[in-house]
């Protein structure tokens, strides 16, 4: 709590293929203000059969032609590298593959995102633990005994790992987030956390930021309407700045802890909302201050309206006209 939240806009496979879209998609996320952007690292024979099915939010192709199609070479990634680079984001990809990772550390990747459908895939999570690099770790379908068997693999070799809580719908309604999982997953694993948000809007990531999560991922497109797998279930650019600017508030708001019991610092604020003790007529000197000469009004420049009771009963010092503030030394207290 209180820590910089490092934000993933991840683009995955939105640009379709296309080098130019990538490039633009990480020149967006930049002036969004992502700390990383994220990509998928697909080589299709290494990863798939042929015959495998798509998922049922996306079924514009077959999955083996869709990363065939899609997927980058060694140079087309070191490019996008670069581009990261000077855009002053860090690159990140999640490798689906061995191939993948090896791919991957020839263009020299900082960290590893790991996905949700590989948390099972212990040969491939001994591969990326082994090259010593942070890891992060979804869980979207996962069970308490997967996570287990995956956090236990990495940690053989490293315990650099934040642990995402993730629920594999497209996209996930509010009552599948699993907030409480934040929680039961830091206490589980004592491990940083974080949220792999599929929702269609910010709020279950700014919630996740109140509840502790140092790392947000959410998917990134220039518009829904793009064609692919996760363009439907992206955040725009302008809904991507807002939940950057949200989580920085949170972060500060996190970062500075306000006493209550302190109010000095409201002070002339209190002198103009806060009422005091006035004479609501003419009042005498010596007159017994009764509920039909004294009221309360603003400004909070006298006698506090809380010290009514303490008023009534007592008598003047002094003459005090309409309107006039009650001050301390206006009363006779003997």
């Amino acid at each position: 709590m209180g820590q910089k939240v490092f934000i993933i806009a991840e683009v995955g496979s939105v640009h379709d293929g296309s080098l130019g879209n990538a490039k633009r998609l990480i020149d967006a996320a930049s002036a969004c203000g992502a700390d990383a952007v994220k990509f998928q690292t697909h080589i299709a024979e290494a990863e798939t059969t042929r015959d495998a099915p798509m998922p049922g939010f996306f079924t514009g192709e077959p999955r083996y032609q869709y990363f065939e199609r899609t997927g980058f070479g060694l140079e087309q990634w070191c490019e996008l590298k670069a581009r990261c680079a000077e855009r002053g984001v860090e690159f990140l990809s999640s490798p689906f593959s061995r191939q993948a990772v090896d791919l991957l550390e020839a263009v020299g990747v900082a960290r590893y995102k790991v996905a949700s459908g590989e948390v099972t895939n212990l040969p491939l999570l001994t591969a990326l633990a082994k090259t010593k690099k942070p890891l992060l770790l979804s869980s979207g379908m996962s069970s308490w005994q997967e996570l287990d068997q995956a956090v236990e693999t990495v940690r053989r070799q490293h315990d650099d790992l934040v642990v995402l809580q993730c629920t594999s719908e497209y996209p996930c309604p509010y009552e599948q987030v699993g907030l409480n999982v934040l929680a039961e997953m830091h206490a589980r694993y004592g491990l940083p956390v974080g949220l792999s948000d599929h929702t269609l809007t910010i709020h279950a990531s700014l919630a996740a930021v109140t509840m502790g999560a140092s790392v947000i991922e959410r998917h990134f497109t220039f518009s829904r309407l793009m064609y692919g797998s996760d363009a439907p279930h992206s955040l725009e650019p302008a809904e991507f700045k807002g939940l950057v600017e949200g989580v920085r508030a949170i972060e500060t708001m996190l970062a500075h802890p306000v006493d209550k019991s302190d109010a000095a610092r409201f002070g002339e604020m209190k002198r103009v909302f806060e009422k005091s003790l006035v004479a609501v007529t003419d009042i005498p000197a010596g007159a017994v201050f009764t509920p039909a000469l004294v009221g309360v009004k603003k400004p909070g420049t006298g006698l506090p309206a809380a010290r009514l009771d303490e008023v009534l009963g007592r008598r003047a010092k002094r003459f005090l006209a309409t309107d006039s503030v009650i001050q301390e030394e206006d009363v006779l207290w003997d």
